[in-house]
């Protein structure tokens, strides 16, 4: 286009006196820098018809540069007059028009790819830069546990030798405050200019310190031999996990022997080092199933080469110290746990005894203990948070004289805050005589939220073994849980908790998670740290876009570390197409490891649903386990039922179940409702007093073909009964079910069924055991 057509036609605009292009092209132009269309200005595409008359106004487009040029462009406007062109004319002007267009829209394109080729550029220095930093941290790491350990064998060494001469060079500690991972990293070379990785021949690294990259991974450690008073490694923490004990004592929580058993499996697979197994005194079946775990579970070696220690709690008081000495003795390395209470309102008001009185039972009754030959005794001075010092400093040292190999510091009440309870232990430590000869534990309950917080407090302080619990269930609030306190060692042990480490298996912590969870049928809430069903969920959008960059911008550790794998990652949808191969992989990246019969019949429930469902997902997977799996020995089954129910009459069911024989029974009934028939029937037919505590029901997933997942909590009669480990009083016990179905009501008997197959189970149990104590007491000496 030239400038003899400017006159003519009165819809060119002027830069500078030069002719642009129509307004397609000017409105792209506008986006470059400098260039801005002035306010009167209208978008218009090239005119499509012959006949053009100029509008009134000119059209400009004004340059960012001065207010004398902008009066310049002003005196060279275009003035317009009604014009007609012929076709030729309006075709040559067409022509112009779109060449000059896409000639500027090309200089547009160049210049974004010109922008865009500069962003992929720093994108990739910077994580170039990024993988320099990760790998010099980890070295930095590696070499800093290297040295701890090198450390920690020469002291060993030299404590052994007693030589007073040689000492060890001491290697920083890393703290919060002093030290964390490298994130940043400076290179030069020898003449002190700037060099880049790959072309330098030599060159220093100069390392600054800061947060904001993730840990490197954690690498596993050797469990040192296993003495009960003493520990090879200075840094490392025996696991008490007392699940089977406290975990019990919950409300709700009765497991039965079976159960107990299958948990202990899993505890000593899950690399626990002392498993509490339960309270022996507290009645037949318990101390049955201490016995029963310490034959079997306290004898079995894992691939490590490793057998758990089998620990049962005792009062102080000869029975049950003889009691739990019959159950444990029968295990590899069996330990009697006794306490008593050392604070004053717990003298005054429980025992009613004075604090010589009560020095003098402890030290008898370890002596005891260890006189019935066992030689791993623990004892506890109960509600110690709240017990003098001087006095706890007394009754620690007499039984440390009387034989105690551990000596546990519970925060019984859980009053102390972190403080407060790392000061306990530091103080105990350095006050108490004899100290240096035994292991030193610390026991936090949760009714102030500060368990796992006082737990590290004490391992910080120096503990070397921790009493938790699976999902932190226990009495009240519960205690600390085994799984944050773990996972804080594992992230934050070599940085800092002085290089603390356990021996835990952390890959079967999702397993075990959800087996006491369903044996015991207190369910996670959602926001549980590390096993609750959102630990690893992002929904924000700010959080979802950095974890789509990295990971590491919103998780500390890998859902992977702990047994679970993501759904998302996975590459397997299941539905009815699916073969049993597929759905043994998944349950598998869910942390479920089944035997064959348990996926079979697994697998027919899954294809049921499957049928139902266009997909089923890894939460219709974990309902049907639990309905499957973890699930008491079958007294009865449910075969068939069912419901009528309305508005217009009565709710009536007619239940159909079969007995351990395979007998069929079958019976109806009305109800206010078809839950409250159908549970009717079933009591027709079982003959076994309960009450209903609790009912309660929730979708698995959302959608209208949800799977329904129900919990019941129902108690018997009066025969029922155990004895509280604190307080000594008898209790009531109480038994859960759970059920999964399509159908509510199907779900709802389901989960009736299976409460009272663990009631009826435990009556048993208990029947048998009293049938052959009977026996045995008429057998004559």
């Amino acid at each position: 286009m030239t400038s003899s057509f400017v006159p003519d036609i009165s819809w060119i605009c002027l830069y500078k006196g030069t002719p642009l292009a129509p307004a397609p092209a000017l409105q792209t132009l506008s986006d470059t820098p400098n260039i801005a269309l002035a306010p009167s200005f209208d978008l218009f595409g090239v005119p499509s018809s012959s006949s053009i008359r100029a509008s009134t106004s000119a059209w400009f487009l004004e340059g960012k540069r001065s207010r004398s040029h902008s009066r310049k462009l002003k005196r060279h406007s275009l003035v317009p007059s009604p014009i007609v062109l012929t076709k030729m004319e309006e075709l040559r002007i067409k022509m112009e028009f779109y060449n000059l267009k896409n000639d500027l829209l090309r200089v547009v394109c160049r210049q974004q790819q010109k922008k865009k080729q500069i962003n992929s550029n720093q994108t990739l220095r910077r994580r170039r830069q990024e993988n320099i930093i990760y790998s010099i941290n980890t070295l930095y790491i590696s070499l800093i546990t290297s040295l701890r350990y090198l450390t920690a064998m020469a002291s060993s060494i030299l404590r052994t030798t007693n030589s007073p001469y040689i000492s060890v060079p001491s290697i920083p500690a890393l703290s919060s405050s002093s030290s964390s991972p490298i994130s940043s990293i400076h290179l030069r070379s020898d003449n002190h200019h700037a060099v880049s990785l790959c072309t330098a021949a030599k060159f220093r690294v100069s390392c600054s310190i800061s947060g904001s990259y993730p840990l490197p991974p954690h690498t596993p450690r050797l469990r040192p031999d296993y003495i009960p008073n003493r520990i090879s490694d200075p840094n490392y923490v025996r696991i008490f996990d007392t699940t089977l004990r406290d975990g019990e004592q919950s409300p709700g929580a009765t497991l039965t022997s079976k159960e107990k058993l299958d948990i202990a499996r899993q505890l000593a697979k899950l690399g626990v080092d002392i498993i509490e197994a339960g309270f022996p005194a507290a009645s037949k079946d318990d101390f049955e199933a201490v016995k029963t775990i310490a034959e079997t579970v306290g004898n079995t070696m894992d691939e490590n080469g490793y057998v758990p220690v089998i620990c049962g709690l005792s009062r102080c008081n000869k029975k049950d110290i003889e009691t739990a000495w019959e159950a444990v003795k029968y295990a590899k390395r069996p330990r009697i746990h006794t306490f008593i209470a050392t604070s004053d309102i717990h003298l005054k008001y429980k025992l009613k005894k004075s604090k010589e009185e009560v020095i003098e039972i402890a030290r008898n009754m370890v002596g005891f203990a260890r006189s019935l030959g066992c030689q791993d005794v623990e004892f506890s001075p109960e509600d110690a948070g709240r017990s003098e010092r001087e006095y706890l400093y007394e009754i620690l040292g007499e039984v440390i004289k009387a034989g105690a190999t551990t000596l546990n510091i519970p925060d019984t009440v859980g009053i102390t805050l972190p403080s407060e309870f790392g000061q306990l232990i530091a103080d105990i430590k350095a006050n108490t005589p004899g100290i240096q000869n035994v292991i030193i534990s610390t026991h936090c309950q949760n009714d102030l939220g500060l368990s796992t917080a006082n737990t590290l407090s004490g391992a910080h302080s120096g503990a070397r073994q921790v009493e938790v619990t699976i999902n932190g269930i226990g009495e009240r609030a519960g205690n600390a849980s085994l799984e944050e306190v773990v996972m804080a060692i594992k992230c934050r042990g070599d940085h800092v908790l002085g290089g603390l480490f356990t021996g835990i298996d952390t890959r079967h912590i999702v397993m075990t998670s959800k087996m006491v969870e369903e044996y015991t049928g207190m369910q996670t809430q959602p926001h549980k740290a590390i096993v609750g069903a959102n630990a690893f969920a992002h929904e924000s959008g700010i959080h979802q876009d950095g974890m789509l960059k990295h990971k590491g911008t919103y998780e500390i550790m890998s859902p992977e570390e702990i047994g679970l794998e993501r759904s998302n990652e996975a590459g397997i949808v299941l539905g009815k197409l699916s073969g049993r191969h597929a759905l043994k992989d998944r349950l598998n990246e869910l942390g479920y490891v089944l035997d064959d019969g348990q996926l079979s019949n697994l697998f027919w429930r899954f294809k049921a649903v499957a049928e139902q469902k266009k997909r089923v997902t890894d939460a219709d997977l974990i309902a049907l386990v639990s309905d499957e799996v973890f699930q008491p020995e079958a007294v009865w089954k449910l075969l068939d039922i069912q419901i009528t129910c309305g508005t217009l009459g009565l709710s009536t069911s007619t239940v159909k179940l079969s007995d351990s024989d395979g007998k069929e029974h079958v019976a109806c009934s009305i109800g206010t409702g078809p839950v409250d028939a159908a549970y009717k029937a079933v009591d027709l037919i079982v003959k076994e007093p309960a009450t209903l505590l609790e009912y309660s029901m929730n979708a698995v997933t959302e959608g209208i073909d949800a799977i329904a997942s129900t919990r019941v909590l129902i108690r018997g009669g009066n025969y029922y009964s155990s004895t509280n480990a604190i307080t000594g009083e008898s209790v009531e016990r109480t038994f859960s079910g759970t059920g999964a179905g399509m159908d509510i009501v199907v779900s709802s008997v389901k989960a009736y069924v299976g409460a009272l197959n663990k009631m009826l189970g435990f009556k048993e149990h208990s029947s048998t055991l009293r049938k052959i104590s009977s026996e045995a007491s008429d057998v004559p000496v």
